[in-house]
This record gives structure tokens, sequence and C-alpha cells, in this order.
């Protein structure tokens, strides 16, 4: 075999390795992503995002927590001893408010009858103030419920600290595995025991919490599969949203009373010139009710 020959079988020898190599790559490359079992095998990407969806289930859970804290436990403690220390005068304030702009309109509705030249009828004028008026009995009813409210809870008993720390971990706990808004699959039957778990936090139940607790467990994400980068991303997108929402619910609830009180009710300064702000709305209001009845008995002489 000549010199030229051999070189032209070295070369092709080369070419087939290199091809045979690229295969090997290649094969390589597939059995990094199939185990020999067939299940894919979990990669870097995947494990991130599976990882970052994990911590916004957890930011969700604790946002949850501090949103139903607000409403039922520091809202409720701030409504309950304004109405304590404002609320009796509040509402003899809006009482007589109510009183005065009926009157007014009882007026009104006397001078009409007159200039028509009809006969005034008082009952059938006190019927029509009765149902233009009925909203305002409304919030007045609702005031008073709200006293009582604040009148029991400062009778209820008060949580130690040691057992106020269990009750918000508990509860979160719970937030986080029964929650609709982390967990969109529940069943009813666990939205059920999420409302149960709700009730037991608003009012300390401490032993129904334990009791759910125990019920249970943390919602695990979706092993790797081909539809498994799909659902993250849609989970992620989900709970992006809900974290705005709720961050905006938090705002919202700081923004408006009771929680606006807080800053009153921390200031014996500011108390007292809220007190007295509305002793004097009272006695303007009660001033207008004298002047409203003198006249209202002229009308009828």
């Amino acid at each position: 075999m000549d010199e030229n020959e051999i070189r032209k079988r070295l070369a092709g020898c080369a070419a087939e390795y290199v091809m045979f190599k690229d295969d090997e790559e290649e094969n390589a490359k597939t059995t990094a992503e199939v185990s020999s079992s067939g299940n894919v095998i979990v990669f870097p990407d995947f494990e991130k995002l599976k990882s970052e969806v994990e911590k916004m289930r957890t930011e969700l859970s604790m946002l949850l927590l501090e949103r139903d804290e607000l409403q039922f436990v520091i809202c409720k403690n701030i409504e309950t001893e304004y109405m304590l220390k404002l609320g009796s005068i509040e509402y003899r304030a809006y009482e007589a408010q109510c009183a005065a702009l009926r009157l007014k309109r009882k007026i009104e509705l006397i001078q009409a009858k007159k200039n028509r030249q009809e006969k005034v009828i008082i009952s059938a004028i006190e019927e029509t103030l009765d149902n233009e008026f009925a909203e305002y009995q409304k919030q007045l009813d609702e005031q008073i419920d709200k006293m009582n409210d604040a009148l029991k809870r400062s009778k209820a008993e008060v949580l130690s600290d040691e057992d106020n720390k269990e009750l918000k971990k508990l509860y979160r706990k719970i937030v986080k595995a029964l929650h609709p808004d982390i967990n969109p699959d529940v069943s009813e039957a666990q939205v059920q025991l999420f409302d149960n778990a709700v009730s037991a936090y608003k009012s300390g139940d401490l032993g129904t919490l334990r009791i759910i607790s125990e019920m249970v467990g943390n919602n695990p994400l979706p092993e790797q599969h081909k539809d498994a980068m799909t659902q993250l991303v849609e989970e992620r997108e989900r709970l992006q949203g809900l974290l705005k929402s709720i961050r905006d619910s938090i705002e919202s609830i700081k923004s408006e009373y009771p929680y606006t009180m807080k800053d009153i009710l921390e200031d014996t300064e500011k108390t007292e010139q809220k007190k007295q702000e509305l002793e004097g709305i009272l006695e303007q209001y009660n001033e207008l009710i004298s002047i409203y009845k003198a006249k209202i008995e002229e009308m009828l002489r």
C-alpha cells in the first residue's frame, strides 16, 4: 500500500471518529435530560423558578396575615378604644344632627302644605319623614351595635404575648395551606375549614386553630414534567397580581376608619381635642333643634 493510500485511509478514520464523537456528545446531552427510569432530571432554570414561586407564596401568606391582623385585630382594637373614649359623644352628636335635619325637612313639608292651602296632617308628615330618614336611623343603629361590640370586646379575655404569638404562627400556617388565593384548587370542604380558621382567629380561639393546624400541610409545587415550567410561569404571574392586590388592600385599610383614629388615640391631647370638637358639634345641632322646634310651633298655630 503506497503512502497516499495510507493517508486517505487515516483521513477517513479521522472523519468517522469525529462523527462518532458528535453522536456520543448528542447522546450524552440527551441522557442529561432523561434518566434511565424515564423521569426528567431537574435543571437549574426549573429549580430557580420553583424557588421563586415558593418565595412568592410565602410572601403572600405573610401579607395575608398582615392584612387579616389589621382587619380583625388592630382595627378592632382601635375601634374598641375609640368607641369607649369617644363613641358616646360621637353618637349623641350624630343623633342631634339627624334630629335637626329631620326638623328642617318637617318645616319644608309643612310649608309646602300651607303654600298649596292643604290641611296639615302631622301624622302623615311624620310617616313621610320616617321613610326619608330610614337610612339615618340605620346608621344610628349601627353606631349602637358598634358600641355594644366595643363593650363586649373590652370585657373579653386577653391573650398573653406567648399565646398571641402562637395564634399568629398557626394562622399563617393555615393561610399558606388553605387560603384559596394561594391554593386555587382547594376543595369546598377545605374552604369551609379555612372559614372556620378565620372565625377562630377573629375571636382569638387558639384551641380551634391548633386543631385545624394539625389537619393541614403545605400545598406542594408541581414536579418537573413537560408542562411544569408552563404551570410555574402561570403561577408566578398569578401570584404577582395577588401580591399587588393584597398590598393595595393593606394600604386602603390604613387610609380608612378606624385605623385613621390610631394617631388620635395614641395622643392624649389629640383625643381631648377630638372630644371637644364633637361636643362643639353637639351643641350647635342642639341649638338648631331648639330653633326648628320653635319655628314648627309657630307654623302650626
